[in-house]
């Protein structure tokens, strides 16, 4: 890479055009290089905004990227400092997330998987042999360059990334992703290079089968799994796959960090160097529907916590540990997307949470936030949450009525018009917006009256004094063409927002039905 061009103003020569994101210290925008005409991603910190250790941590991302050069790895081309504003001008990559990518693609087999972790551990084997442990490999920091047939897989995020001597061991802090954690980090022992490779494990895994090796509601269940290397591959899914690629994961997935695989050994694996005669060919149907769910709920737990940062009593991407003795208990959630880091988050002798200096950091725009004083029990219940309770039970009951109804109108008075959206219709995109929705109201309930709507079981928890999550299960009835009674099931979950003292439904999510693969919003549901 050419030496970054000496200048005293970002605008000397970039020209900045639409915004990509945004997060409450920076924003990323797209860029044109005045001189060449190629696009870059902006990454643009208000510095005047940051903390010291925060400015100390944008330096060492600075630093580790500008020494990684690699095809797999998204590329820092510049970094530029002003008075107020920290520039970092990396790659431009167009192709989202390699999960998202891999379930839209009309074959996929164990060889696929075999070249998409290949590509992986290259950028992992990069990084190590200059001396950088990622330590946050998950899904969301996997992205492809562009959305071109093959496009290369690219390792982005260094923003938890640390530099290492050698094959240094040593406690470098509590950081990861929960269900990406190795043990070693778990058990609070030195920890080094061998992380990135047990996450790399956990990452093959999904690939070959769409759901982790390692996963419980419970965080203490979660982490005792961990800890133990308690893992094993079930049927019939796992039968179809090949000795060679478990035997791959069971190197990974090795508990003693001292003999797990490296990257550079795990490339010379004879399921990633033979794969034509190796690995299997066969179409993995079973594997992409996993997959398709997988990223859904993926999805749906950073709509959540995106939801959880607009009350900014959360975080949308760092989850910071509450220390307790040896510092390994960590009591939040074990979202699949929830970076964790240990030095922010203090915890008092009722195993409450204090936030009022916990630091958040956005995925893909490092954003950091300082949370009011305010100090939270995760399990705390009153007479004011119960009631709260009751207040999104019967809203959601509006809601669902107003669809009943066929009352755009009243839906969309409850809804915010930026609302995103998994439903089965949307064949496993996000949606985000009404139009998706209008259609239905136009086309098809409008149409159908004589539906009867049952909300059973709805579990609601309140995620702050502004924000709130429902789930529940609905019981559809209708009477198809023929006059034949009908009913059928599926699961919904709603996140609220409360906006000047106005519930508002921000984000849904609808499974397929029990008896279809429609909802009562389906024509194909509705009109048999």
């Amino acid at each position: 890479m050419a030496a970054p061009l000496v200048c005293t103003r970002f605008s000397d020569n970039y020209e900045l055009k639409e915004e990509l994101g945004k997060g409450a210290f920076s924003v990323v925008r797209k860029c044109i290089q005045k001189h060449t005409g190629l696009e870059f991603a902006a990454k643009i910190i208000n510095t005047k905004k940051l903390s010291a250790r925060d400015f100390q941590k944008l330096e060492r991302e600075a630093r580790i990227c500008r020494k990684l050069q690699h095809p797999n790895i998204v590329r820092l081309h510049d970094s530029i400092q002003e008075e107020l504003f920290h520039y970092l001008v990396f790659d431009l990559v167009t192709g989202g997330e390699l999960f998202e990518d891999i379930v839209a693609r009309e074959f996929y087999s164990e060889a696929d998987a075999s070249h998409c972790i290949q590509q992986i551990l290259e950028s992992v084997n990069h990084c190590h042999t200059n001396g950088v442990v990622h330590r946050d490999l998950k899904p969301e920091n996997l992205l492809l360059a562009s959305k071109v047939k093959g496009a290369a897989v690219k390792l982005a995020d260094f923003g938890l990334a640390i530099e290492v001597q050698g094959e240094q061991q040593a406690w470098f802090g509590f950081a990861g992703t929960p269900g990406y954690l190795s043990p070693e980090v778990l058990k609070k022992e030195p920890y080094g290079k061998p992380v990135d490779i047990w996450a790399c494990g956990v990452i093959l895994y999904i690939l070959l089968v769409g759901y982790p090796p390692f996963w419980d509601e419970d965080q203490h269940r979660l982490y005792a799994q961990i800890k133990a290397g308690a893992y094993d591959y079930p049927s019939p899914e796992w039968d179809t796959v090949t000795p060679d690629a478990k035997n791959l994961i069971n190197q990974m997935l090795t508990v003693n960090p001292a003999k797990r695989v490296t990257a550079s050994d795990a490339l010379k694996h004879p399921w990633i160097c033979y794969r034509e005669k190796v690995a299997s060919a066969v179409h993995r149907q079973e594997t992409v529907d996993c997959l398709k769910k997988f990223n859904a709920r993926r999805k749906l737990k950073g709509a959540i916590l995106t939801t959880m940062l607009a009350t900014r009593n959360f975080s949308s991407r760092s989850i910071v540990t509450n220390k307790k003795g040896d510092g390994s208990q960590v009591k939040e959630s074990t979202e699949s997307n929830t970076t964790l880091e240990d030095d922010d988050v203090r915890e008092d002798k009722k195993g409450t949470v204090d936030r009022s200096s916990t630091v958040i950091a956005k995925d893909a725009e490092d954003v950091r936030i300082v949370c009011p004083n305010k100090t939270f029990s995760q399990h705390s219940t009153n007479s004011c949450g119960s009631a709260r309770k009751q207040e999104i039970v019967k809203i959601t009951e509006q809601l669902i009525e107003s669809i009943n109804n066929a009352d755009f109108e009243g839906y969309t008075k409850i809804c915010d018009p930026h609302m995103t959206a998994f439903e089965p219709e949307a064949l496993g995109n996000l949606l985000e917006g009404m139009e998706f929705h209008k259609f239905y109201f136009d086309h098809v309930l409008g149409k159908n009256r004589g539906i009867n709507t049952t909300v059973l079981n709805p579990t609601v928890h309140l995620l702050g004094d502004d924000a709130a999550c429902i789930a529940y299960i609905i019981l559809v009835q209708y009477i198809d063409k023929q006059g034949v009674p009908r009913s059928h099931q599926y699961e919904e979950t709603r996140v609220w927002h409360r906006r000047d003292n106005k519930w508002q439904n921000v984000h849904s999510h609808r499974s397929a039905s029990v008896a279809s693969t429609s909802s009562a919003f389906s024509p194909s549901a509705i009109n048999k």
